[in-house]
């Protein structure tokens, strides 16, 4: 069962016509983040664009919002976000962006209220380094990429 957290939002334009960030399913792990725009723009192959979604979030301290793109974009248009997962730290009161990038051969309009994004919030676990001489042995050890023959 998944757990709950209030997070304050605030929208930045005085228009409110796009939604907020909903689950498109019960089951959904991201919401979607809808683009707020005023024009049509777009976005040529090979260029990247930020886009703005209009609001600003409070996460309560201990928790993090990831931005992460949308598979259906990525297969259908090869338009894709480029720091993915982008991080929004709880102490982070910007607006929203969403930088994408077109891999696509056609150029990708994005209009107002198109989904360009999934927002996921998810609980922060923080790390106490502990320094040792060395680690537990393991049958992988150090193998690196493609170690495991996958």
């Amino acid at each position: 069962m998944s757990q709950s957290v209030t997070v304050a939002v605030q929208r930045l334009r005085p228009t409110a016509d796009l939604p907020l960030p909903a689950y498109a399913t019960h089951a959904a792990a991201g919401m979607d983040l809808c683009a707020d725009l005023d024009t049509t723009i777009v976005v040529q192959p090979g260029e990247r664009r930020l886009i703005p979604t209009g609001l600003a979030i409070q996460l309560p301290a201990g928790y993090e919002a990831q931005v992460r793109p949308r598979s259906g974009l990525a297969l259908r248009h090869g338009v894709t976000l480029l720091n993915s997962p982008g991080t929004i730290d709880a102490d982070y009161r910007g607006e929203i962006l969403v930088l994408i990038i077109n891999h696509g051969s056609e150029p990708f309009p994005i209009a107002r209220g198109d989904r360009i994004a999934q927002l996921i919030v998810a609980p922060v676990t923080r790390v106490e380094w502990r320094p040792v001489a060395s680690l537990e042995t393991t049958p992988r050890g150090s193998g690196g990429f493609g170690h495991t023959g996958a």
